[in-house]
């Protein structure tokens, strides 16, 4: 301070208190730190696999994590309270389907840029921060819309895609699906990935299914040319498949992810040291099989306001018609798909106990009945109806998610550096699991983005 500016402070008390005050004011704003935020007291599930911590402070810094601790000091622009609630990483689903559907319909027609937002946003009502769409994608997302959503510039659940999908010549099932490429020799094969690559997919997309003897499969040296090829490219390859015979044959031939359950019979030792040597993704989709039957009866979530607000309008009231039920019923596939389910369920504890990476995907989002954001939910449910713990159901839908989308160094833990993508719950969900759905808020780099699809 001058001598001049010291001499006319201290001829004047209130130039004096005006100056001081001011001081305090600078050196205030200089202590706090902008854009940071301090949670306090929570219940932290971490998403690497450790248990639960106690009574834990989280600083964010901007959109990341900063420090962890408990009694952390810190001088944050904003302090939350959050005593008695619980902290997880958002979910992440490594298989699922956006854009084609509207009400109770799927088809290409409905896929538009604004029907893609719309579901993306229903994902992260639901805790859900990344989607993998497996296959199903046009070319309207490639335009930067993918991109942009990535880098979290769009609102709702950041988008991977796993492009257009290989499939057989045969255009049914799935003709609505008309932007497949189905080689009919091995030959044309380079050149399809070629067109692929160039939206560059995170994964490239098989179907290796008759789906229960109604369709011809993908031959062999189809799908290993796809393998192959794909590899060339650094490009995974997920593979739609039901049988362990084919699991077999696929690993055999380069296979990296099972992206849906083996159903037809328990996975042996052989098939199991084969996965684990290899290191091969496990996408169980255990509610594919679920939503095949369920609806032939009433399922106790059938009226959770939880399940209802993820559903298209007019599904709701398709599925409780009582046609419906007995439709499902009497299908030639009724039985088949409930036995499917038990097989999948068994073979997903076997598999887990193998040591094999077990990751969250559900195939929400390819049909009305598979609700998009709820069936995540269920998803890990069943998961611990099989035998795995609320830990290990996490840990898949979290840090392993992340791996399988090949973004597990921002996403899928909460650590130092780490995008800070969170769900605050009411409730601890390895106490149970159905805690998930008590969703306060989803946060999305830091910021709430979300009070939960209840709210």
């Amino acid at each position: 301070m001058s001598n001049t500016l010291l001499q006319n402070t201290l001829q004047s008390p209130q130039r004096l208190f005006l100056i001081v005050g001011i001081w305090a004011a600078t050196a205030g704003t200089a202590c706090s730190q902008p854009g940071t935020k301090l949670l306090k007291d929570v219940t932290l599930i971490d998403g690497t696999g450790t248990a639960p911590m106690e009574h834990v402070d989280i600083l964010i810094a901007g959109k990341r994590i900063k420090a962890i601790g408990k009694n952390l000091k810190a001088n944050a622009e904003t302090v939350v309270s959050l005593s008695g609630k619980t902290v997880m990483p958002a979910l992440l689903c490594a298989h699922a389907h956006v854009g084609t559907l509207t009400g109770t319909t799927s088809s290409a027609e409905n896929y538009t840029r604004e029907n893609v937002l719309r579901q993306l946003k229903r994902y992260q009502d639901y805790g859900v921060a990344a989607v993998l769409a497996m296959g199903t994608d046009r070319p309207v997302i490639f335009n930067g819309f993918r991109d942009s959503t990535v880098a979290g510039l769009l609102p709702g659940a950041r988008l991977f895609s796993a492009g257009y999908g290989f499939n057989t010549p045969d255009k049914n099932p799935g003709s609505w699906m008309n932007l497949l490429l189905r080689p009919e020799t091995p030959a044309e094969v380079p050149a399809m990935l070629d067109k692929l690559a160039a939206v560059k997919p995170t994964v490239v997309k098989i179907w290796v299914d008759d789906h229960g003897g109604g369709a011809q499969k993908m031959k062999p040296e189809i799908y290993k040319a796809i393998i192959t090829e794909a590899h060339k490219r650094n490009i995974r390859v997920a593979a739609h498949l039901y049988y362990a015979d084919d699991a077999s044959a696929l690993i055999d031939a380069g296979l990296d992810i099972i992206a849906h359950s083996i159903r037809d019979k328990e996975v042996d030792a052989a098939l199991l040291a084969k996965m684990k040597q290899k290191n091969i993704i496990y996408i169980p989709t255990l509610t594919l099989d679920e939503y095949q039957f369920a609806y032939a009866e009433s399922p106790d979530w059938l009226n959770d306001p939880f399940f209802k607000s993820s559903l298209e309008p007019g599904v709701f009231e398709m599925i409780t018609e009582k046609s419906y039920g007995e439709k499902i019923k009497t299908s030639r596939d009724y039985q088949r798909n409930m036995a499917a389910n038990k097989i999948g369920m068994r073979n997903l504890k076997k598999i887990s106990d193998a040591g094999i990476t077990i990751a969250l995907g559900t195939d929400s989002g390819a049909f009305p009945v598979r609700a998009q954001g709820f069936t995540e939910h269920l998803e890990m449910e069943m998961m611990v109806e099989s035998g795995l713990s609320p830990l290990q159901a996490i840990t898949a839908s979290t840090k392993n998610a992340a791996k399988a989308l090949l973004i597990d160094k921002e996403n899928g833990t909460l650590e130092n550096g780490k995008l800070a993508d969170m769900i605050i719950l009411s409730a601890d969900p390895t106490k149970d699991i159905e805690n998930t759905r008590k969703i306060e808020s989803v946060w999305k780099e830091g910021n709430i983005v979300s009070k939960g699809p209840l709210n």
